[in-house]
């Protein structure tokens, strides 16, 4: 086993080709970013006592109470002490509108400040990567075991469900009958009932299931970090801002950074590995010379690989937040807004770990399709029992309930690419929201479908009185522009080093989420997808780490990833 003595003290020495650098050691393997893959990383990669292992992360640790009150969340985002605070271009799609596109910066990544939705998607997304990739190992009978491999399943273990993992998965523990009858209200527009979105199959309406455990947010970090933090051969370092990855020609030798105002390099010996997300991950790789040359060429960065496919092929899931007020029923709205109200949140989450305050940021889900010719469903709803105008406003003061809807499948396709050399530059976002025909009808089609929900009568003695985006959209391109108004992310980034065939010049990544043309460097989080699933994305970059793990303990056994002597 390596030495660990040098890893666990002060950083030491200086490289003599840069003495401003100084060196924080050799680890065998370096992974960059401590968000849900990395925590992940950390756990699996670190079972083998004979490898040394680093995880480096640019925020805190989780240490904060509101990571930890599931309804944190909203104190979480667009706080910089949790969240990149990230923002968009300003996107014709959106109408001129710039967005905030939080990811998390602390341990835990987005696992810390998300909506702790436990989805896997569809299994047509992960047969649709194994056909992309030619690798069978991603299709769904394969990947399957990997999900239930890491879950603790609140119903227990089953053909479908695991239990004793590290990825605790729970029931919500309110109702709200609002919520209720938007349900029935989907049954009788013709939407089953489902008590499971993760069978493979996740049409229906029902209650979502969290990560939670007892009333309290279960982050990446609980489960797979800080079990293990104590082993002596893992060693996670926070602060750490990343600037590049130190390459030898096409090897990758380590990682460059900055930690409490010194800059330092830190050797990998077997392998460096990209964890740092659709955003983080792809502009690491643009800062060290990797990606499409002319944006390095005007960046003054030296192209070592022309890789176009870095920072392409952006996918997310805009949601579009239509708000329907409602009379003679209860919604968050009035208690949110009563100080008799939130004293009654405070002691029931306090005594009983229920309440408002252990709710997720949306109660109800709902999966259907956008048109009958879609083959299976491309909408998915998040229904909540409140409404506001954007992210960070206050809570309206009257009745209302929101049914937020999104395309799951979009075809718009944007670009993450760096303004600069400097790291604490943020990169240029442009997601490209609706700017294909079809994700416009799509939209309008959602919007319409939302409308005969609403109309149904489980709602009718409630009223329900369209709030946005307005009953005078009618016409395709009217209620496209209404989506434009009202859209928003729902956070899902992915494919910015999209997982492909060598032969595909927009790839990034092989089926074994190896560079292409580099050595030693792999990128393993939501960003080697190269199609967005068909849900929340968090628990699907579980399992991409989990797999990713495996493949790099098979290369390292099987003798394809070697040591560099010395």
């Amino acid at each position: 086993m390596p030495d660990q003595s040098q890893n666990k003290t002060q950083p030491v020495g200086e490289p003599e080709e840069e003495c401003q650098v100084k060196q924080f050691g050799s680890f065998d393997y370096v992974i960059v970013g401590g968000g849900t893959a990395g925590c992940v990383l950390a756990n699996r990669l670190s079972r083998d006592p004979d490898v040394s292992v680093l995880l480096l992360e640019a925020g805190g640790k989780d240490n904060w109470h509101w990571i930890h009150i599931p309804v944190g969340y909203l104190y979480c985002i667009g706080n910089p002490r949790t969240d990149w605070c990230y923002r968009t271009e300003e996107e014709p799609g959106l109408n001129g509108r710039s967005i905030l596109y939080a990811r998390g910066r602390v341990l835990g990544g987005c696992s810390s400040i998300n909506a702790m939705i436990y989805m896997r998607g569809q299994s047509r997304d992960y047969d649709e990567w194994a056909e992309l990739t030619g690798d069978s190992g991603w299709a769904w009978e394969q990947v399957l075991p990997l999900f239930r491999d890491s879950e603790d399943y609140w119903r227990g273990a089953d053909d479908l469900h695991g239990a004793g993992g590290e990825w605790r998965v729970e029931q919500q523990r309110l109702r709200w009958e609002i919520l209720e009858r938007f349900a029935d209200a989907a049954e009788q527009a013709g939407i089953p009932r489902t008590e499971d979105f993760n069978r493979g199959d996740n049409s229906g309406v029902g209650r979502f299931e969290v990560n939670q455990r007892r009333g309290l947010r279960w982050n990446a970090s609980k489960g797979f970090l800080r079990p293990v933090q104590h082993r002596s051969n893992l060693k996670v370092v926070t602060g750490a801002m990343i600037d590049r990855v130190r390459m030898d020609g096409r090897r990758a030798r380590g990682i460059e950074f900055e930690l409490a105002g010194e800059r330092y390099w830190v050797e990998s010996t077997i392998e460096t590995v990209l964890a740092a997300g659709s955003i983080g991950s792809p502009a690491i790789l643009q800062r060290s010379g990797l990606g499409p040359g002319s944006l390095l060429q005007e960046q003054g960065i030296e192209v070592l690989a022309d890789m176009p496919g870095v920072g392409a092929n952006l996918q997310d899931h805009l949601q579009l937040r239509a708000i329907f007020r409602v009379q003679g029923i209860r919604t968050l709205n009035a208690m949110a807004n009563s100080l008799l109200g939130k004293a009654r949140m405070g002691l029931e989450y306090a005594l009983f770990r229920s309440g408002p305050l252990s709710m997720a940021p949306s109660q109800l889900g709902l999966f259907a399709k956008s048109d009958e010719s879609v083959p299976t469903p491309d909408l998915e709803y998040h229904v909540q029992p409140l409404s506001l105008d954007k992210f960070g406003d206050p809570l309206h003061d009257f009745p209302a309930f929101t049914a937020s809807v999104c395309n799951l499948r979009p075809t718009s396709r944007g670009t993450v690419h760096i303004r600069s050399s400097n790291p604490d530059d943020p990169p240029r976002i442009a997601p490209c929201y609706l700017s294909t025909e079809e994700d416009r009808l799509v939209a309008a089609r959602s919007i319409r479908l939302t409308r005969h929900i609403a109309s149904m009568p489980a709602l009718q003695p409630y009223q329900p009185e369209e709030y946005l985006p307005g009953s005078g959209y009618q016409t395709d391109e009217e209620l496209a522009r209404a989506a434009g108004d009202i859209g928003t992310t729902i956070f899902h980034p992915v494919g910015t080093c999209k997982m492909g065939r060598p032969d595909d010049p927009a790839a990034v990544v092989d089926s074994r989420l190896r560079v292409l043309g580099v050595e030693g460097l792999r990128v393993v989080d939501a960003s080697i997808m190269p199609t967005i699933t068909s849900g929340n994305t968090n628990s699907p970059t579980v399992m991409i780490a989990e797999r990713g793990a495996r493949m790099m303990r098979e290369d390292r056994n099987s003798g394809s990833t070697l040591r560099r002597a010395g």
